[in-house]
């Protein structure tokens, strides 16, 4: 009996400690208001438990009906005094935890006033911000500023802007924008060889992203375009180009084989370039 009510004393200065470690690591900012009053708490917890310790070593004067000697009154009214300090200690508790629900549910409706605050600013900058920068102007000025002037309709790009601004897009190594440009150039070109030289250029861009599959099929298709023009041999160089990405030393062979019938006599550069293509692929 006397270590059952021991134990209970025990627990309940436990259960004390650990709520109110508990309570305090919910919200940074209230563990910060209250530490004071934990640490104060937890000293008198500590002081309990070493109290109760002490009687558990003192032994038999503890029961759960304390005897009517001096001894046992005596004990009979620490236990008391024991028991009414833990049921402190927890009130204290519950009150701190109260403290830091209020504070947690402040900190979350600051937040999502912010929040509401930044969605307002990002919807303001992305729709031109015209109402938010009037407000200030009126109150400082005095005179209600003129609305803002209609954005002046972007003109249309031809199919000769877009092909230079691929190439420049291509010797920049942007492959991803040449791509972009070739491929509404291809759609706005009216003449055969601004089709072909914009497939050129697709060609090309795709060559820049080693999708040497796709790009061996578009500079063929460039070469189709305007199969007697002066960039369809290049196309052709490309195709065996492309093949030789690939490992596709055969189809490598034969496209140079169709520039040097096609073309028996082909410009410098692509005549040079052709023999170093016929090297590596070995071709006879």
């Amino acid at each position: 009996m006397r270590r059952a009510v021991s134990y209970r004393f025990h627990f309940l200065a436990t259960a004390a400690a650990v709520m109110l470690v508990a309570g305090g690591m919910s919200d940074a900012r209230a563990q910060q208001i209250t530490s004071r009053e934990g640490i104060a708490l937890q000293n008198q917890i500590q002081q309990l438990n070493q109290q109760i310790g002490q009687l558990q070593a003192a032994g038999g004067n503890i029961t759960a009906t304390p005897a009517p000697t001096s001894g046992g009154g005596q004990s009979g009214d620490l236990v008391a005094q024991l028991l009414d300090r833990v049921s402190a200690l927890e009130a204290q508790n519950r009150e701190m935890r109260g403290q830091l629900d209020q504070l947690t549910n402040q900190v979350q409706q600051q937040n999502a006033t912010m929040s509401k605050q930044i969605s307002d600013m990002q919807f303001a900058a992305q729709n031109g911000g015209g109402g938010a920068a009037a407000a200030p102007a009126a109150a400082a000025g005095g005179d209600t500023p003129a609305a803002p002037a209609a954005p002046t309709p972007a003109k249309p790009r031809t199919a000769a802007d877009l092909l230079q601004a691929g190439q420049s897009a291509l010797r920049g190594g942007d492959y991803a924008t040449a791509q972009s440009d070739a491929q509404q150039a291809l759609k706005s070109a009216k003449s055969a060889q601004g089709k072909m030289d914009a497939q050129f250029l697709l060609a090309q861009s795709m060559a820049g992203q080693k999708q040497y599959r796709d790009s061996a099929v578009a500079y063929y298709d460039a070469y189709n375009r305007a199969p007697h023009s002066p960039r369809a041999q290049e196309a052709l160089l490309g195709v065996s180009a492309s093949m030789l990405a690939l490992g596709d030393k055969h189809s490598a062979c034969e496209a140079l084989a169709k520039l040097h019938m096609e073309f028996p006599q082909p410009s410098p550069r692509v005549k040079t370039a052709a023999a170093s293509f016929k090297t590596r692929a070995a071709c006879h």
